[in-house]
């Protein structure tokens, strides 16, 4: 019997081809995700790579997202390697002009380096959000629409805005401590698939039933 779709899919539901498993199409070594985590855009979520800007494997930072994310259109995470040196008079960056001015080239230390951008399990990103380098979106978080990231996120918090700013938490501290020891996105597919009425219902004491 199969308890859910294909994780190894592009498309979790053939019959809908706006949305796709992101870890089945990225191509990068330098982005990691996790199971089930999707993007979804009529215009393409096969080109979630596109999405993701200024990475440059040189650099070696990575964008690492968990499991179970629901990433919706417009999205931009932006690396390390759009950040200009400022250290120095000008951030202009002269180097990447050519025909001389590549004499101008910035040593690495001299660049603002943020390093992972890491997005963690169960979160739930708007349309048209953008994420700096560097930032760490915790666990079961919840990002408006046309957010700008540039701090991090604490687990199941709710944030937007630009820049994005708490809105308030989504449950009481004791129900965020026994989800993050719980760690539903890492149970087999038969217990998601077991307890999928526990974990979509609006009475949160039963999740702390499951054993």
């Amino acid at each position: 019997m199969q308890y859910g779709p294909d994780p190894d899919s592009i498309y979790p539901n053939e019959n809908i081809k706006s949305v796709c498993f992101i870890k089945n199409v990225i191509k990068r070594p330098n982005i990691i995700v996790g199971g089930y985590t999707y993007y979804s855009d009529p215009a393409g979520p096969e080109r979630f790579e596109a999405h993701v800007t200024h990475h440059y494997e040189f650099l070696g930072d990575r964008l690492i997202i968990g499991k179970f994310c629901a990433i919706a259109k417009g999205i931009e995470f932006i690396m390390n390697g759009a950040n200009h040196r400022m250290c120095s008079v000008t951030t202009y960056p002269f180097n990447i002009m050519g025909h001389g001015w590549e004499k101008a080239t910035p040593a690495l230390e001299d660049l603002p380096f943020k390093g992972d951008t890491v997005v963690g399990n169960d979160v739930w990103m708007g349309q048209n959000v953008t994420v700096m380098p560097g930032v760490h979106i915790g666990d079961g978080a919840i990002v408006a629409a046309n957010s700008v990231v540039t701090k991090d996120i604490p687990d199941y918090h709710i944030v937007g805005g630009n820049p994005a700013r708490i809105i308030k938490k989504r449950f009481d501290d004791d129900l965020i401590r026994s989800l993050l020891e719980i760690k539903w996105w890492d149970w087999p597919a038969k217990k998601i698939f077991d307890n999928l009425e526990i974990l979509c219902n609006g009475d949160l004491t039963r999740i702390k039933d499951i054993k």
